[in-house]
C-alpha cells in the first residue's frame, strides 16, 4: 500500500468464548501487527456489548504495551462524554509515562453504548454533544506543562506529549478537528454516509496549529481477506452476522462464519446504500479494492477491522492486507 497501515481492535470474544480468551488474542495480534510493520494499534471503547471485551480500554491499551516494544498504541476512541476530561488526561499519562513517544489519544463524543448503559456509566443523560469542543480543550490543556497556581493538575499528564487525534462519522468531528489543528480518524468502516463530506471539511477549514501543520485524514475499512474470494465472503460471514444482529438491537458474540451470510440479506448491490467500507477477497481483490479507495479518497492512512471468528484466519487476513 501506498499509505500507513494501521490496526483497530474491538477485541471481539467470539461465541463459546471468554473475555480472557480475547485479551489473549488481542495481545498476539499486536505483536504481529508489529512485527508486519503496522503503523499504529488502537481498541475502542464500547459497553455493554457481549461480543466487546474492550470497555476498560485504557487498562487494555497498557497490557497491549506491555507486550509490544515499537509499534504505536492508543484508544480509537475514548467516548469522552462517559469521562470527565482529567480521569482522561491521567490515565493517559500514565500510559505515556510507561510507554513514552508510543501513545495516542482518540476521541469521540458517542457514548459508544446503548441509553441504558450510558446512564449507568455517567447516572445521567443530561450531557450536552455540542460541548465535545470545551471537554476536547480541556484534556488537551490538562497535558500542557503546569502553570504556577494551577489549582488542578493531570499528575502524571502535564507537560507529557500525547497525540490526540478527533475521531467522528459526521461533518461535526470533522469542523471540530480542522479548528483544533488535529489529526482526523473518519469511522467509514461502520457508517461511510458523510465521508466525501466530512473529508472535503476537515481538508478546506484545517486550521494550522502547534500539534500539526497539514491536515492528515485516517479512514476506517474493514478487511477480511483469504487465499481465494470464496473463502474470504465465508469468512466476513461472522461481521455480516454480528453487525445486522447489532443494527437490530440485539448485539451478540461472534458467531461462526454461516454460508447463509455471505451476503447481506438487507442489502441489495447496487441499489441499497452501502452501511459500511468493506472489502473482502484474495489477495489480489482485496489489494485493487484498497488502492482504489485510497485513490479516491487521498486518505493518509487506512486504519484496518477485521471481523474473523478464527483467531489465525484473522491474522492472515491482516497479513494478506499490508502486502
Amino acid at each position: 500500500m501506498t499509505v500507513p497501515l494501521s490496526v483497530l481492535d474491538l477485541c471481539p470474544i467470539v461465541a463459546g468464548g471468554t473475555a480472557a480468551d480475547a485479551f489473549g488474542n488481542t495481545v498476539d495480534l499486536a505483536q504481529h501487527a508489529e512485527q508486519w510493520g503496522y503503523q499504529r494499534f488502537w481498541l475502542a471503547e464500547h459497553h455493554n456489548m457481549p461480543g466487546i471485551a474492550s470497555a476498560a480500554t485504557a487498562v487494555l491499551i497498557g497490557q497491549v504495551g506491555a507486550g509490544t516494544k515499537t509499534i504505536r498504541i492508543g484508544a480509537g476512541g475514548i467516548m469522552l462524554p462517559n469521562h470527565a476530561p482529567l480521569q482522561v488526561a491521567e490515565q493517559f499519562g500514565t500510559l505515556a509515562s510507561l510507554f513514552p513517544g508510543r501513545v495516542d489519544l482518540g476521541l469521540g463524543r458517542a457514548p459508544g453504548t446503548d441509553r441504558a448503559a450510558a446512564y449507568a456509566l455517567r447516572r445521567t443523560l443530561n450531557t450536552n454533544p455540542e460541548a465535545f469542543p470545551q471537554d476536547v480543550m480541556e484534556v488537551m490543556d490538562f497535558f500542557r506543562t503546569p502553570q504556577p497556581g494551577q489549582a488542578v493538575r493531570a499528575v502524571p499528564g502535564g507537560g507529557l506529549s500525547v497525540p490526540i487525534w478527533i475521531l467522528g462519522s459526521s461533518t461535526f468531528g470533522a469542523q471540530v478537528a480542522a479548528a483544533l489543528g488535529l489529526p482526523f480518524a473518519f469511522a467509514s468502516h461502520f457508517a461511510p454516509a458523510m465521508l466525501d463530506e466530512a473529508s472535503a471539511i476537515y481538508r478546506e477549514r484545517f486550521t494550522p496549529s502547534e500539534h500539526l501543520q497539514q491536515p492528515y485524514l485516517m479512514l476506517g475499512v474493514n478487511v477480511v481477506a483469504a487465499e481465494t474470494d470464496d473463502e474470504a465472503r465465508f469468512l466476513a460471514s461472522s461481521g455480516r452476522q454480528s453487525f445486522a444482529s447489532l443494527r437490530a438491537g440485539r448485539p451478540i458474540q461472534l458467531p461462526p462464519p454461516s454460508k447463509e451470510w455471505e451476503r447481506d440479506p438487507n442489502e441489495t448491490p447496487g441499489v441499497t446504500p452501502p452501511t459500511r467500507v468493506s472489502f473482502v477477497g484474495s489477495p489480489a481483490t482485496v489489494r485493487g479494492q484498497m488502492a482504489a479507495f485510497i485513490d479516491r479518497t487521498k486518505a493518509d492512512e487506512l486504519i484496518i477491522v477485521s471481523h474473523v471468528y478464527d483467531h489465525a484466519a484473522r491474522l492472515h487476513s491482516y497479513d494478506i492486507a499490508r502486502n
